[in-house]
């Protein structure tokens, strides 16, 4: 019998504690006339938490030029009623919803929720088509694919509200639901750990007419045990990006490093982190994932709220700036709106 992982304790502040810690140090935008679409952001209502529109337009509103944003899924307003396998449906009606409310004007030119990534459980099978035709219906225009989060670690297990079993990505009946995607035209959102690149890999191979977006760079872990070992995390990680890269299938989210869980300890500062030390930190795994994918398959996103716990949004994309200063316009551009808008297919 496998013995289960032993779960980590991680540290968070709830919004109003972050609030005030936030106000301890912020950053005006540089370079303000960038074009941003922020490829990854999630909204909820979990009270006494809320993170929505309101919130949203409040970080938009600091200097930077976000054009467009993606939302991906994080259980947010499931139904209660009918069946249970399309319960998941009422997070796209609700993200619509809000997309619907950007779109009219009223609150600018951003567009919000431009592409909306929600959630269906592929381990249903071939079954699971009704549940992605629901949501087609339920989208817009803009729904663009799933995320079913598949993060497991052997040494750490897996840290997600929903807990993702081990070899999720290789399991047969999930990747005969994962076979439903590309018909479609819709694609795949991973969330998974580093040490899962390579069954991330294996998929992608195996499917190569689906578009597949690695989240948060692939979680380079630096919690528990990894905490001591973070260069040889960084070289495992390192490897399987490269390897991963090979798909051509699969392109690349820059961000989410600011998770507790990748162990850079920011959210335990004092004082919020600037960008220049969040730029210092990350530019080895920014150089790792743009040599290897290239910046048209790579796109930075904010994460937000989960990253808010580390910094704040004008500083992270402050950061995210200066880390490709020397990459050249073109590159910026894929960087900060071209892959998401091809991606995620973003109308300009």
């Amino acid at each position: 019998m496998t013995k289960e992982p032993a779960a980590v304790a991680v540290q968070t502040r709830s919004m109003a504690a972050l609030k005030a810690w936030h106000e301890r140090y912020t950053e005006a935008a540089i370079v303000p006339e960038l074009p941003i679409i922020d490829a990854h952001h999630h909204m909820w209502d979990r009270p006494p938490e809320h993170y929505g529109l309101p919130e949203l337009l409040e970080e938009f509103a600091q200097g930077h030029d976000i054009r467009a944003s993606v939302f991906v899924e994080c259980t947010a307003m499931f139904k209660v009623d009918g069946p249970e396998s399309l319960r998941p449906v009422g997070e796209t009606e609700y993200v619509n919803g809000v997309a619907a409310m950007s779109a009219s004007g009223i609150y600018g030119d951003t567009r919000l929720c431009a592409a909306i990534v929600s959630y269906a459980d592929l381990r249903w099978g071939a079954e699971v088509r009704p549940l992605l035709q629901a949501h087609i219906r339920a989208g817009g225009g803009r729904f663009r694919g799933i995320r079913q989060q598949a993060q497991f670690d052997e040494v750490l297990g897996s840290m997600a509200r929903r807990k993702p079993p081990r070899g999720l990505l290789l399991d047969a009946v999930f990747r005969a639901g994962f076979a439903e995607l590309a018909p479609l035209d819709l694609g795949f959102d991973a969330y998974i750990y580093f040490s899962q690149l390579d069954e991330l890999r294996d998929l992608a191979k195996t499917f190569p007419g689906t578009r597949v977006i690695l989240n948060h760079a692939g979680t380079p872990l630096g919690l528990g045990p990894y905490a001591a070992e973070r260069d040889k995390v960084f070289s495992t990680w390192s490897d399987g990006i490269k390897r991963l890269a090979e798909c051509q299938n699969v392109s690349l989210k820059f961000g989410g490093l600011g998770m507790a869980a990748c162990g850079f300890d920011f959210h335990l500062r004092e004082i919020p982190p600037d960008s220049d030390t969040l730029a210092l930190a990350w530019k080895p795994y920014f150089d790792v994932c743009i040599d290897a994918f290239g910046a048209s398959r790579c796109m930075f996103e904010s994460n937000f709220p989960v990253d808010k716990q580390s910094y704040g949004y004008p500083v992270l994309w402050n950061a995210f700036k200066k880390l490709s200063a020397e990459c050249g316009s073109e590159a910026q551009t894929n960087l900060f709106s071209g892959t998401a808008r091809n991606v995620y297919r973003i109308a300009p």
